[in-house]
């Protein structure tokens, strides 16, 4: 192995083993560590940070060496809010930066540095999270019956077993009745599943089965059983120690809203709510939609009414008898944007501590569909929904040839892409960002909006794969209520399939009881390791069909496997030291593949696979 090899392995990432754990304040003083494999011949270590926006070089002492890796420490004051950093290594005549991204050669730019934010106040549960998504209208009905309320003229009623439809008119008026009482009684599947948090898609009226066209802030739904409904259902959920979250639009209203027909009288207070264009009856909607007018987050009443005062949006739902444990918000990336408005920051920050102030406790999770590095730097969000960073790469590695299926809105069909590029996409977007906000973003696979990752993958072995994959990735796992089951979509809106109840508690063939089994057994993985809810991220292979990566914290070290087909065999290096690999999840026999003392190991698949170990 040449030195610029050894060099290569050289490693640090923002979790336990290497930075602080838990929160950390302005002037406190951190210790950073890395290390480096010790054939590499590192001979001197400088952490290089940007203080006031000049860079200083900090040199690095000696800790020791284990198992054939040296290891380097510094301590590092954080003068800053944000304090960026990396690793100056020198070894044997040859030099190199270690960021995030890895080990390179030559001059990289600041944007992949690591980093640590003093102002982050998210809660600690959040990254021990497996949040469950529910579309309320297609979860469950009602075990009671109610409610009666009669539908609304926009209303198509739905039998609950029908295919939803995927294409206009239809769309965005079915009604199947699902209610938050079903949901209630259905507590029991989410348990199961090892979910501790239920994410509810809105739960305001509106005009539509998706209701992100709010047309009121101030009660639940009576289609989905009124604000006592609610109140029951997180009653029950706390009871159980589940969480709850509710989904805020803050970008926009409903053309419905009782703020919105306020509006239409220019003197009215309601009138600086929103964004105009050049006359009173030319609103600011929406990416252009009519029913969904742009708020305007200039005026200081608005943001009375919709955070700041005891009776608004923000607050209301997390006091009791309701007591939400946060907020999911909808396209936060666009909220307090328009043109040369950019108060997008400064809306974050209000509503991120108007929430901390009324319960510490409390999460907020912005919707984000693309890159969302630069808002997540700022600390003022504490999770993003992590579209860039693994829907998009887990999809274009996993995706089965000819599914058709787009993300979002693209002009074209999803590209297949080999796990060395997968690796390689979901190594910048982890680096874009601390450490402690990649460890709790929700990572998916399916939500709402788009296809089911069962139409994705085509199949129930990829599927499970990319679940595997889902479970033991850095962050949070989000599961799309259904997805456990094998249901399918081709886009968001056919993809809000009805829980087929009656199939899930007979064994009927509308529900993959293998698939299920599959995502309880992760769920369960998941809660009894250390490493994969707290520990760091190392890439120790990524093949066209193959991924192996290691997660380790100061109690457990992991190797995982993925496999989108068959491959192998291949022989990847897991460490100096390892003797033993003790199976946790998977079927694969890697006894015979151990090389003693090198910590090399031989891998083959016969299809799609996924495999879990405990090194030893």
């Amino acid at each position: 192995m040449s030195t610029m090899q050894a060099l290569a392995r050289a490693h640090h990432d923002g979790s336990a083993l290497y930075a602080p754990d838990g929160p950390v304040d302005l002037g406190d003083t951190v210790t950073l560590r890395m290390r480096a494999d010790a054939k590499a011949g590192v001979d001197r270590v400088w952490i290089r940070t940007v203080r006031d926006g000049e860079p200083v070089y900090l040199e690095a002492q000696a800790d020791g060496e284990r198992d054939g890796e040296r290891w380097f420490a510094a301590d590092l004051e954080l003068h800053n809010p944000l304090t960026s950093y990396r690793f100056l290594l020198e070894a044997g005549g040859e030099v190199a930066w270690l960021n995030g991204t890895g080990v390179s050669h030559r001059d990289v730019p600041d944007a992949h540095d690591f980093s640590i934010h003093t102002e982050d106040s998210a809660p600690a549960w959040l990254r021990d999270s497996v949040v469950y998504q529910v579309f309320p209208d297609r979860f469950a009905r009602d075990p009671e019956g109610g409610p009666t309320t009669t539908l609304p003229d926009w209303a198509i009623p739905t039998a609950w077993d029908a295919e939803p439809a995927a294409l206009p008119p239809r769309t965005g008026k079915e009604v199947f009745g699902g209610t938050l009482g079903g949901i209630e009684s259905r507590l029991d599947h989410l348990l199961g599943l090892g979910v501790t948090t239920l994410y509810l898609t809105p739960f305001f009226p509106g005009r539509s089965n998706h209701r992100y066209d709010a047309s009121t802030f101030d009660h639940v739904d009576p289609l989905l059983g009124g604000d006592a409904a609610l109140a029951s259902l997180t009653r029950a959920a706390h009871a159980r120690g589940l969480r709850v979250m509710g989904d805020l639009t803050t970008n926009h209203t409903g053309a419905g809203h009782d703020w919105f027909a306020a509006s239409a009288d220019a003197s009215a207070p309601e009138a600086a709510h929103y964004l105009w264009n050049e006359s009173r009856d030319d609103w600011v909607g929406w990416l252009g939609h009519r029913s969904l007018p742009k708020l305007d987050w200039r005026d200081q009443a608005l943001r009375e009414r919709m955070i700041a005062g005891d009776t608004s949006a923000v607050r209301r739902w997390l006091a009791p008898p309701y007591g939400l444990d946060g907020w999911r918000i909808d396209v936060a990336n666009m909220t307090g944007r328009h043109g040369a408005v950019d108060l997008n920051a400064e809306v974050a920050e209000h509503l991120r501590g108007t929430v901390a102030a009324m319960n510490p406790d409390a999460a907020v999770v912005a919707e984000h569909c693309h890159d969302a590095t630069a808002d997540l730097r700022r600390g003022a969000w504490d999770a993003t929904m992590n579209y860039s960073g693994f829907m998009r790469p887990a999809w274009q590695w996993f995706a089965a040839p000819g599914t058709g299926a787009r993300y979002f809105d693209a002009p074209v069909t999803i590209p297949s892409r080999t796990g060395g590029e997968v690796a390689a996409t979901m190594r910048d977007f982890l680096a874009g960002v601390p450490w402690r906000v990649a460890a709790r973003n929700w990572n998916l696979l399916s939500t709402h909006d788009t296809a089911r990752i069962r139409t994705i993958t085509g199949s129930p072995e990829r599927q499970r794969a990319a679940a595997a994959l889902l479970y033991t990735y850095p962050g949070v796992p989000f599961v799309f209520a259904g997805d456990e089951g094998g249901l399918a979509g081709v886009n968001g809106e056919h993809a809000r399939v009805p829980m087929p109840w009656h199939d899930i508690d007979s064994g009927g063939p509308r529900w993959d009881g293998a698939t299920h089994a599959t995502y309880r057994e992760l769920g369960r993985l998941r809660a009894d390791s250390c490493a994969l809810r707290h520990g760091g991220l190392r890439w120790v292979y990524a093949g066209d069909d193959a991924l192996v990566f290691l997660r380790e914290c100061p109690h457990e070290r992991l190797a995982v496997l993925i496999a989108r087909d068959a491959c192998g065999p291949v022989t990847v290096g897991l460490g100096p030291g390892v003797r033993r690999l003790e199976t946790l999840y998977g079927e694969l026999d890697a006894r015979h593949g151990v090389d003693n003392g090198l910590g090399r190991i031989t891998l083959r698949t016969e299809g799609p696979a996924a495999q879990v170990w405990r090194l030893t």
